[in-house]
């Protein structure tokens, strides 16, 4: 890895000045040819003999010229000094900034080595997250990751017993359609998922639900889109929505829309509002099983609040069905 420049080789910036003035080879070239001048028009007016009369006559022209002849190659030279030391310092700035273009060329490069070495970017970073979420889900059911074969071996009933055992059913009639509703304490429990491998309750009242057919379809509904969801690290465990009355679910349940009924979509997770609107966007399959999922519950809602107290609704909204619910209402604008 390239190491950094230290303050003290780092060249000074452009438009800089040395330190103090110092007379260069220019100006002594200049200062030389002057003086070698000036000494040989002296030479040439004092030392040399003049003409009598003329010399003590000049008229003013020839005194302008005298004056002009004297100053004028001085006047000459230095402006050719002058030109030649601008000519050396923009020369010496331009290298300076060479120098500088190159040292922060080194520690632009340096810094790139340094975070791809010891810095996950912000994308890597992000994979390495979801794939650590996802393998985390893949171990417990109530993460909602696991796929849905694992989940059927859980819940699968008992085979029915053969033979005279095996109740009779009329032509098109099946063990379903005779099946009790499932009670609103089962169905609750049910939308909430077990909370480990363990929860014995939890999976008792997912048996109970699945045998119930529109429980069921809603069931898996749920189970489609919360393990859809997981794949990007969102889970319902880590939302904490506003919680909305049971007035408010009522007047949804009978086809309110708008500002009434606004206060459902309560998710405030900007990180979970920002990935579910993205995978709306671009995954059909996603937007498939979300609309799908919404449909069932609000069918479900219809039937649940209309024999259901305040406090069964309040429990049914604490469920992690009902917030993957808030969030895609939201998301879609089925609040709206």
């Amino acid at each position: 890895m390239a190491d950094r420049p230290n303050k003290a080789d780092v060249p000074l910036r452009a438009g800089a000045q040395p330190q103090g003035v110092r007379v260069t080879v220019i100006e002594v070239i200049a200062i030389v040819i002057s003086l070698i001048w000036l000494v040989g028009v002296a030479l040439f007016f004092l030392v040399l003999p003049g003409d009598g009369e003329g010399a003590a006559t000049v008229d003013s022209m020839r005194f302008v010229m005298t004056l002009m002849a004297i100053f004028l190659p001085i006047a000459m030279v230095w402006i050719a000094a002058m030109a030649a030391r601008s000519a050396k310092i923009v020369r010496e700035e331009s290298q300076r900034l060479q120098a500088a273009i190159d040292a922060m060329r080194q520690t632009y490069v340096a810094d790139r080595q340094s975070r791809g070495t010891g810095i996950e970017p912000t994308v890597e970073r992000k994979l390495n997250e979801i794939a650590r979420a996802t393998q985390k889900t893949e171990t417990a059911l109530a993460t909602f990751a696991t796929s849905r074969p694992a989940q059927k071996t859980q819940i699968t009933p008992a085979p029915a017993p053969k033979g005279d055992d095996q109740p009779s059913l009329a032509l098109g009639t099946t063990a379903e359609d005779i099946t009790p509703p499932i009670s609103k304490p089962d169905l609750v429990r049910a939308l909430n998922f077990p909370d480990t491998d363990t929860d014995e309750v939890g999976f008792a009242a997912l048996r109970r639900a699945l045998k119930d057919r529109t429980a069921k379809q809603l069931i898996q509904a749920s189970q489609d889109v919360l393990t859809l969801m997981s794949q990007d690290g969102i889970y319902m465990d880590d939302l904490r929505p506003d919680r909305a009355r049971a007035e408010i679910w009522r007047r949804f349940a009978h086809g309110e829309r708008g500002k009434t009924v606004a206060s459902l979509g309560g998710v405030r997770d900007r990180s979970s509002l920002a990935l579910t609107s993205g995978r709306m966007r671009e995954d059909a399959i996603f937007r498939d099983a979300a609309h799908h999922f919404l449909r069932k519950y609000d069918q479900m809602l219809v039937v649940f609040e209309a024999e259901a107290s305040d406090e069964d609704i309040a429990a049914l909204a604490e469920t992690r069905t009902s917030r993957a619910f808030m969030l895609l209402g939201r998301v879609t604008g089925a609040f709206d």
